[in-house]
């Protein structure tokens, strides 16, 4: 649901995740940090294209004919095209949602159900941003649509929300075990495969899990923890550590500059 620029989702484990929609400002301010990259990309290849067709001209023509000049402009201007929807799709997949422009304007792209995007949500939108950039018709679409959603957003089942800054809540509270334990999961655990969207779940879990009754909270805690450690490649918890405390460790080591 949609109420003051903010959407909820529901987990598989019946935990509510919060997010507030970018909104056209801040999706504007990151394509322009992100077609000045792009720019600086552009011009780099132009230059080195154009200099390996002046030296290497004459050879062209000989073997290919006079011909070779309308090729070479084709060429040129099918990687360009290349390399303005690859920047999208290969920053948007690696980087879990954002390019540096969105990085800077803290945005990211998500599905639709909250999941983070892959290869082929992040090629469909940027394939269609030429057409949504057309008489600026992804910007009224956005502006006008329930999800605030372009050409490239309906087509891939994502929208676009302000990135999650890791902070802790004042019904958080951390264990002095947790904080002990962080220390010693940072050498024993793979944090590489842990994402943002499990973060959330976790995070999400330790703030309202002291409104939830003792069975409640026992199962999902487990299940959490189980799910946690089968990503972060964890062969078993440490002895002598709840379910609970393990999620406080994780909640800890995420939050750290590295990850």
């Amino acid at each position: 649901m949609r109420f003051f620029n903010r959407i909820t989702f529901q987990t598989p484990e019946s935990v509510e995740l919060e997010f507030t929609l970018a909104g056209i400002g801040n999706r504007a301010w990151a394509l322009i940090i992100d077609y000045h990259v792009l720019a600086v990309i552009l011009v780099g290849f132009i230059v080195a294209w154009s200099i390996v067709s002046d030296q290497l001209g004459d050879f062209w023509v000989d073997i290919f004919g006079t011909a070779v000049t309308l090729w070479l402009m084709a060429i040129a201007f099918l990687t360009s095209f290349i390399i303005y929807v690859g920047y999208f799709v290969i920053f948007e997949t690696l980087w879990f949602g954002q390019t540096p422009g969105k990085r800077v304007a803290k945005i990211r792209v998500v599905r639709d159900d909250g999941r983070l995007i892959g290869l082929q949500q992040a090629t469909l939108r940027a394939l269609l941003r030429p057409f949504d950039e057309t008489l600026f018709i992804g910007a009224f679409l956005i502006m006008l649509s329930h999800r605030e959603k372009r050409l490239g957003d309906l087509a891939a089942g994502t929208i676009v929300i302000q990135a999650q800054i890791p902070t802790a809540s004042a019904t958080l509270i951390i264990s002095e075990q947790a904080k002990k334990l962080h220390e010693q999961l940072i050498e024993i655990a793979d944090f590489s495969q842990l994402m943002p969207d499990d973060f959330a779940v976790i995070r999400e879990y330790l703030q309202r899990r002291g409104a939830m009754s003792l069975k409640a909270k026992a199962s999902l805690s487990l299940k959490l923890a189980e799910q946690v450690k089968a990503i972060i490649n964890l062969e078993k918890l440490p002895e002598a550590v709840t379910p609970d405390v393990f999620l406080e460790a994780v909640y800890i080591v995420y939050q750290q500059p590295e990850f």
